[in-house]
């Protein structure tokens, strides 16, 4: 853990709740909020759908990391990240380095059932989400395990309940 930058990192598949906790955590802690994602639309002006489309997942990625890496570098902040970003060597590099990172663990059930109707998600939007969600949490878990400072179970719990976990797990660190 490094507390150098005081920085708080939210990890973990979608549908953990990582920009509801995420929000939420910076009020409580008095620091700026960031959700890489938001801010790849907000630099470019359009959804994370289209450039998918037009760049394909790699091009996202390079977006990401140089998003994620400039985000990580501010201090006093919680970033919530996309599920994938931990993919890229330099992305877990950058977290792992540059605050607390915090995995936002969820069942499968449970991200179906808070995804189903969301439309935005370009991964999800083939003929079987579920099948999707389970590869990905398969590549990805190791990853999120590997760089996390602190796991908290998200499954059937309020923002506020997982918040508080979180704060009373780093006001003993």
């Amino acid at each position: 853990m490094n507390a150098g930058l005081n920085n708080i990192f939210l990890i973990g598949p979608m549908g953990a709740g990582k920009t509801s906790v995420g929000r939420y955590l910076s009020k409580k802690l008095n620091k700026d909020f960031y959700d890489s994602d938001q801010e790849i639309e907000k630099r470019t002006g359009v959804s994370l759908t289209w450039i998918y489309d037009l760049e394909g997942l790699a091009g996202f990625r390079q977006r990401e990391m140089k998003v994620i890496d400039e985000l990580s570098m501010l201090s006093n902040i919680v970033l919530s990240t996309g599920g994938g970003c931990v993919e890229t060597p330099e992305v877990r590099d950058f977290l792992y380095q540059r605050g607390t990172v915090i995995y936002m663990e969820v069942s499968l059930q449970t991200q179906l059932s808070r995804l189903k109707r969301d439309k935005k998600r370009p991964l999800l939007q083939g003929e079987n989400p579920q099948e999707v969600l389970i590869q990905l949490w398969e590549e990805r878990e190791p990853y999120y395990e590997n760089i996390a400072d602190f796991t908290v179970v998200t499954d059937n719990r309020s923002v506020h309940d997982v918040c508080e976990e979180i704060l009373t797990w780093l006001h003993h660190t």
